[in-house]
């Protein structure tokens, strides 16, 4: 039973504990999260004509989001391991920025959502954008990255105000 302020992840007595979901309905659950990495324009040159020293690096953060969706609860101590059954990737060069921005679909069919595995994929993969670049710019900032929209649950859909 959570405590009064509402926050699910504590018992009555205040610690910590892992939600029990077993009696919740299996949903078709969703989620959507964005986030962005600003670079020097040079920086942005490299990954969009391919010219990265250690490779494809829009490639491999895709690869690297994916396995942050696989691998959340391994990193959040409170989360639960969920079968997911897709986790598509997209990046978008942005010149104004300049940067990469990155935004991660992550489904399952389970009895949790799915917004943690979405924000970890988003940050992974900004992570590996800021690796694969780091010797020429060490400047890089990763920005604004949050959840755009979940559905699924009891709780049904929501959609932030972009």
């Amino acid at each position: 039973m959570p405590v009064e302020s509402g926050l699910t992840h504590f018992d009555a007595a205040g610690e910590a504990h892992m939600v029990d979901v077993g009696a919740k309905d299996e949903t078709r659950r969703i989620a959507v999260a964005r986030g962005s990495i600003a670079m020097l324009e040079p920086t942005l040159a490299l990954i969009r004509e391919g010219r990265a020293k250690k490779g494809d690096v829009l490639g491999v953060a895709r690869i690297a989001a994916i396995q942050g969706a696989k691998r959340t609860a391994d990193l959040i101590p409170l989360c639960h391991p969920l079968a997911l059954t897709c986790v598509a990737v997209e990046f978008e060069i942005d010149e104004a920025l300049p940067g990469v921005h990155c935004e991660v679909r992550v489904e399952t069919v389970g009895r949790t959502g799915v917004e943690m595995e979405a924000l970890t994929a988003v940050q992974i993969g900004l992570l590996t954008i800021y690796d694969m670049c780091k010797a020429v710019d060490r400047g890089m900032t990763i920005n604004n990255v949050k959840v755009l929209e979940k559905h699924g649950g009891k709780s049904g859909d929501w959609v932030a105000q972009r």
